[in-house]
């Protein structure tokens, strides 16, 4: 969802919201899945993710499961308050917004495989991430890994590729598979 977005340091997939301890995939219990985000402040501020997430969204579609509800999890008052003057200033034209807004407690991390999705099915990237990480919790809190991951989806120009390649860690055959993919993507 969040592709390739100057500051944002890693991403993980996971489980919030709800009462059950230690959801799974095939057992959310009440939660919803989600996606937590680091980021640099310095670089990126939390309004201008919000309104990257908002701008992404119809606001007004009405979720059809707890497990893919739209939720935004807030840690702060500030984060709180930037929601409700985008919702009401949404709901100004007479249409409910169907986000709802709850506090974060608590991220359950999802089943390995749904972290880095499509990085983890490429197996020529995740050779050269392998060599990089010896665990899978460095691999899954790697800047590098969310943004080859995003690149791979397709998000992300040439002009952002080139500027970074070289602090992604890849190996110079997977360098170029890289710049193949999101050359593909821009035609």
């Amino acid at each position: 969802m969040f592709g390739i977005i100057d500051g944002v340091i890693s991403t993980r997939v996971g489980y919030c919201g709800g009462t059950k301890d230690s959801p799974t995939y095939h057992d959310l219990g009440n939660h919803a899945e989600t996606i937590q985000i680091d980021y640099d402040s310095d670089k990126i501020s939390y309004e201008k993710l919000f309104q990257l997430f908002w701008n992404m969204i119809d606001p007004y579609m009405e979720s059809w499961s707890t497990q893919y509800a739209s939720i935004l999890f807030y840690h702060d008052d500030e984060q709180r308050n930037i929601f409700a003057k985008a919702k009401t200033e949404a709901e100004a034209s007479g249409k409910k917004v169907q986000i709802a807004l709850k506090p974060y407690e608590k991220l359950y991390l999802a089943e390995n495989y749904h972290q880095k999705y499509y990085l983890q099915n490429n197996s020529f990237f995740m050779k050269d991430f392998k060599e990089m990480f010896k665990t899978f919790k460095d691999f899954i809190n790697s800047t590098a890994a969310a943004r080859v991951n995003g690149y791979i989806k397709g998000y992300g120009s040439m002009i952002q590729l080139e500027s970074e390649i070289d602090s992604l860690g890849l190996s110079e055959k997977n360098k170029a598979m890289l710049f193949d993919i999101v050359q593909g993507y821009q035609g």
